[in-house]
């Protein structure tokens, strides 16, 4: 039986001799080793394959050591690094160290040394991984959120999910608010090979023109007023992992080609910098707006629609899977009910009927909050009709429903039906005949009439 190696080790070194003395002493302690003999060569190994820590002699030819810690320090900030120097570099490594080096080793390098020094740099490794790790989990448990639901819908809609998050598409998501774009985009990244990665989210819709420029791309010390001191964008922030651009179609038009030269190059330059930086991305975008619509008019870019359009999920609106809503009440009355330290059994059938009739105009982020306002005020164990207010007014429709005192003429509830069923549909008398199950022409007569008779209470 293959036994699992103690960690990952990549050696870097201009030098076979002392690549082949190093390798040599970590195999012997257990390490899954990889060589390069440059700077440059170390990035690739480190892209394709990784590393918990690497081990770099400071003077090489090309790329050094302060510049190889430099790259790794912005890309791989998991890695730890340890440097390797003459005895009269000292003063240059301790400055590393202040840069982001875990230690130093001076030459000649003694076996004893190299193996303490490895061995503490991956112990800091495997801790702050298992940090990061928990902390993820705690996350995830406070603000536990899943796509739910088995409707056809939303089985067309995970199995997509499912194909693309292993690619490295740009995926568009579409759908009204509330629909759960974001978790979309959430559950692609935590199923593709970049979830040990960043997941970075910016609104678009947020931020004025000028500091959006700004969060995207980053800026240098001095590119504006205000700027005192070189930030990383969003962008750089998820290098290697996945950014996910939230309503895309309230990009301003002015920022839309810089966002195209990423997408196609890869590559920007911060504001106040010449500088061109080089990422890996995956872009997810998603928005509310008909963006269809939008490019066709000239207020999205034709080229840049079509780099994001690659892959698209549109998400349906609540109303249109209703089969889901008591799974999702469900999954929503254990949250809160756990959030909030009561006990909740569930919802009755009544307080069902009420959710499954609603028209939810705002989504699954509606019904969430519904429930976690029931939860808190509710003084019972089961959430009733009574505990949804909000929502007793509502037909299926989501016209307000009438209601008359005993002894109300039915010709004043004839009128008044006609009256609020004509504003609910906003004048269309083919359509409040169609509703009332009446003539057109007979909406018309009742509306004369209705006139007439406020006319006669009007005049003197």
């Amino acid at each position: 039986m293959i036994e699992p190696h103690r960690g990952r080790i990549l050696i870097v070194d201009d030098e076979q001799p002392n690549l082949d003395s190093l390798e040599k002493i970590l195999l012997r302690e257990g390490y899954f080793v990889r060589t390069a003999v440059s700077g440059a060569s170390a990035l690739t190994c480190l892209s394709q394959e990784g590393a918990d820590v690497v081990l770099t002699d400071l003077r090489m030819a090309g790329m050094d050591g302060l510049m190889l810690l430099s790259e790794i320090a912005r890309r791989f900030r998991e890695t730890e690094v340890i440097l390797i120097t003459a005895y009269g570099s000292v003063e240059v490594a301790v400055e590393a160290m202040k840069q982001g080096a875990y230690d130093f080793l001076t030459k000649p390098v003694r076996r004893a040394d190299v193996v303490r020094v490895v061995s503490r740099a991956m112990e800091k490794h495997n801790l702050l991984a298992e940090n990061r790790r928990l902390r993820e989990e705690l996350a995830g448990r406070r603000h536990a959120n899943p796509l739910v639901g088995s409707s056809p819908a939303m089985r067309r809609v995970l199995d997509l999910i499912d194909q693309v998050a292993p690619s490295t598409a740009t995926v568009l998501i579409t759908g009204p608010s509330g629909t759960g774009k974001e978790l979309v985009a959430h559950r692609i990244h935590q199923q593709s090979v970049r979830s040990r990665r960043p997941f970075i989210k910016l609104n678009c819709a947020a931020l004025p023109e000028t500091l959006l420029e700004s969060e995207l791309f980053g800026y240098e010390e001095g590119a504006f007023t205000g700027a005192t001191r070189s930030k990383a964008g969003r962008f750089e922030l998820a290098d290697g992992g996945t950014l996910l651009l939230d309503e895309i179609g309230d990009l301003p038009l002015a920022i839309q080609p810089k966002l195209l030269r990423v997408l196609q190059d890869g590559e920007f330059e911060r504001l106040g910098s010449t500088k061109t930086t080089r990422v890996d991305v995956r872009l997810l975008a998603s928005t509310n707006l008909d963006i269809d619509a939008a490019t066709k008019s000239g207020r999205f870019r034709e080229d840049l629609f079509y780099r994001l359009n690659v892959i698209r999920i549109d998400l349906p609106s609540l109303a249109s899977r209703r089969d889901d809503i008591p799974l999702l009440a469900q999954h929503f009355v254990r949250l809160y009910a756990a959030k909030n330290n009561k006990l909740i059994d569930g919802l009755s059938p009544d307080a069902l009927s009420i959710l499954m009739n609603y028209p939810w105009p705002g989504n699954v982020r509606e019904l969430e909050n519904a429930i976690e306002r029931a939860i808190v005020l509710t003084h019972s164990r089961q959430l009733t009709a009574g505990d949804f207010p909000e929502l007793l007014n509502q037909s299926e429709t989501g016209a307000p429903l009438l209601t008359f005192p005993i002894g109300t003429s039915l010709a004043e509830i004839e009128r008044r039906t006609i009256d609020e069923t004509m504003r609910f549909y906003r004048g269309d008398k083919a359509k409040v005949a169609s509703v009332l199950g009446i003539a057109t022409r007979t909406v018309y007569r009742k509306l004369s009439d209705s006139d007439e008779d406020f006319d006669k209470m009007s005049s003197p």
